[in-house]
C-alpha cells in the first residue's frame, strides 16, 4: 500500500526519507535554521534593558475598546525599537521618557502578541532598576537618575 521501504536493508532509505520529510515541519525548520534568534529583538535572551523613547496608547482588538498603555523602547544591546506594554493601574505615571526599563516577553502563542493588544510582545517589569509592581503598590519610591 504505502511506498515506505521495508525489509532487512531498509534503514538507509528510511533515514533518507525521514531527513527529507523533516523539512516539511515548521518547528523543525525554524529550530534548525535558528529563525527565532534571527528575528528576536532580544537575540534569544529572556529579558533586556532599554531606554523609553515615548509613551503611547494602543487601541485593543475587537470586541474590546480600551486604550492600552504602552511605551516605545530602544534596546541598549542592539538599538532595535520595540513596543512594550505597561501592566498595572497607573503605570504610565511611574514612567517618563529617557527612563531605563527592563522588558520581558509577554508569552503569547509561538512568540506572538498576547491578548487584545495587536503586535505587542513585550511588557515592562522594572523602571530604573526598581520593580514596577513594587512602585505601583507604593512599597518603593521612584529613584532619581
Amino acid at each position: 500500500m504505502g511506498n515506505k521501504s521495508k525489509g532487512i536493508n531498509a534503514a538507509k532509505q528510511l533515514k533518507k526519507r525521514r531527513r527529507k520529510s523533516n523539512w516539511l515541519s515548521y518547528q523543525f525548520t525554524a529550530r534548525t535554521l535558528g529563525l527565532k534568534k534571527k528575528s528576536d529583538p532580544l537575540e534569544g535572551a529572556s529579558q533586556g534593558k532599554g531606554i523609553v523613547l515615548e509613551k503611547i496608547q494602543l487601541e485593543a482588538k475587537q470586541p474590546n475598546s480600551a486604550m492600552r498603555k504602552c511605551v516605545r523602547v530602544q534596546l541598549v544591546k542592539n538599538g532595535k525599537q520595540v513596543t512594550a506594554f505597561l501592566p498595572g493601574d497607573g503605570a504610565t505615571k511611574m514612567i517618563d521618557e529617557h527612563d531605563e526599563v527592563m522588558i520581558e516577553c509577554i508569552g503569547g502563542k509561538m512568540g506572538g502578541a498576547k491578548g487584545d493588544i495587536p503586535g505587542v510582545r513585550w511588557c515592562v517589569i522594572q523602571v530604573n532598576g526598581q520593580s514596577l509592581p513594587a512602585l505601583l503598590s507604593g512599597k518603593l519610591e521612584k529613584a532619581r537618575k
